[in-house]
């Protein structure tokens, strides 16, 4: 009789801490053993040559959001989870947005059903556009209670920014609830006055995205949205720290003992300005937000990973098409760069592009990488131990990687909505050769091997690590009314 369902042998496991060549043993989709020549299991798979990874965590992730159109998501739930899983990915985290002037507790239950095709594991981040006393209140308490840990706040975009003032009510109804708040950061009247300008003289093209939104804008309120943290004493992460001046705001938060964390995305490690600036209308399949930045920009991220000031790399993916009525092109070639959709797919190459990037070029090291792809994400949004490591009693969320694999990217190896990706024709070393989710192969060869279903959403229990440190500024606790 076998000892254990699935035996992952001859590989050389990867952790955050430790590399060590040995089996896994896994049990009702849990690692129960680690070790040399483990008993037989049901199913065995030879991972020689090849190394053991965590599944990736990817905590943020556009899939199937509702739009006014006419651009819509390109992605379903069965999609995007086909994607993650080919790309290395076992655990996502998306959105379950409120309409402005609506609740939000139904278009959550909404959320859960769709997410329900998804092959991967999955948790939300609660999106607030409208925080009234009644959200706050009455509405939110029950759904972080309910595993809903994470808040998002946008501080730019019409229809789902939210004010300072807005700003900090979030800000402490989530320090009373223990709740992380997320922030998209950049500043909206700047980018506002910007876009009014270059309309005004003409510069439409897609190049003039990057122009709308210099690093000012996401520096200014990088430093605004730490302050007002501090302030309340309330853990944030700022979300896709895009270059040197934003990611050393986080830093000097950091150097003064705040829980501010950051992520940043593969775009801004690979892509530039440059990009938006492609012949015809090819320059609006590089429009996201923030903008692209400089090589110099890319550089400092990368030193920013290596120093700890940048713990996770995510996908940000927020996929559209490129052809057709619900697309980048859905106003035409000749629209302004205004009327381009925002966001670009990265669920299936966030990992390898980071990989060949990164561990293959000697940006960082392979610890390093299972670190802010996985075990980073995992502790900050209350997923870990069961998630984003390999050791007994966590989930057998694995990738095996071949190392010396050489890849070069089209979008017919992604299995996304999209109809394109940004990284086409890019060559990678190292590629995701086998993603099981909970002991399940769901990925194997690049073909997906189950069918959409099978995820599990994860609710996440109070966790210390954004439990607020008990500091403020002054004399004053302002979010409980009495003395610090």
């Amino acid at each position: 009789m076998a000892s254990f369902d699935c035996v992952v042998r001859n590989g050389t496991v990867v952790t955050a801490s430790d590399t060590v060549a040995c089996d896994i043993g896994i049990v009702d989709g849990v690692v129960v053993a680690l070790g040399r020549d483990l008993p037989a299991g049901r199913r065995e798979i030879d991972a020689s040559g090849r190394l053991v990874l965590p599944g990736g965590v990817d905590t943020h992730t556009h899939i199937e959001e509702p739009a006014k159109g006419p651009a819509r998501n390109a992605d379903s739930f069965d999609t995007a989870s086909a994607s993650a899983a080919a790309g290395g990915t076992t655990t996502v985290i998306c959105f379950a947005r409120q309409p402005r002037g609506g609740t939000l507790a139904d278009k959550v239950a909404a959320y859960h059903e769709l997410a329900k095709a998804s092959r991967v594991d999955y948790s939300f981040h609660l999106i607030l556009t409208d925080p009234t006393p009644e959200l706050l209140e009455r509405e939110l308490p029950p759904l972080v209670e309910a595993g809903h840990r994470s808040l998002k706040i946008f501080l730019t975009y019409e229809g789902a920014k939210v004010t300072d003032a807005e700003a900090l009510r979030v800000l402490a109804a989530a320090r009373r609830l223990g709740a992380l708040v997320c922030v998209h950061a950049e500043h909206n009247d700047l980018i506002e006055f910007y876009r009014d300008a270059l309309l005004a003289a003409g510069l439409t093209a897609p190049k003039y995205h990057g122009w709308v939104k210099p690093m000012v804008v996401e520096r200014e309120c990088t430093h605004r949205i730490i302050a007002m943290a501090e302030a309340l004493d309330t853990p944030i992460q700022v979300f896709h720290v895009s270059g040197a001046e934003s990611a050393e705001e986080v830093a000097r938060g950091q150097a003064r003992g705040l829980k501010v964390w950051a992520e940043t995305c593969p775009q801004y490690l690979t892509l530039t300005t440059a990009d938006m600036d492609r012949p015809g209308f090819e320059g609006a399949k590089f429009i996201f937000s923030p903008a692209a930045r400089t090589t110099a920009d890319q550089e400092a991220l990368w030193a920013a990973i290596r120093a700890g000031v940048i713990g996770n790399v995510s996908s940000d993916h927020a996929p559209s098409r490129y052809e057709g009525p619900d697309g980048k092109k859905a106003h035409g070639e000749d629209a302004p760069f205004t009327k381009v959709p925002n966001g670009l797919p990265g669920l299936a190459t966030r990992l390898p592009v980071l990989f060949s990037e990164g561990v293959s070029k000697g940006r960082i090291d392979l610890q390093t990488f299972v670190a802010i792809t996985a075990t980073n994400p995992a502790k900050l949004f209350g997923l870990h131990p069961r998630k984003g490591t390999i050791a007994v009693g966590a989930d057998a969320d694995l990738t095996i990687w071949d190392p010396e694999k050489e890849v070069t990217i089209t979008n017919s190896l992604l299995h996304h909505g999209s109809d394109y990706t940004p990284y086409e024709g890019m060559a990678v070393k190292g590629w995701p050769v086998t993603t099981l989710v909970r002991g399940t192969v769901v990925c194997d060869g690049g073909e997906i091997a189950t069918a959409p279903g099978g995820g599990r959403f994860l609710a996440r229990d109070p966790y210390p690590l954004i439990a607020p440190r008990g500091v403020f500024p002054g004399p004053f606790n302002p979010v409980d009314g009495v003395p610090a």
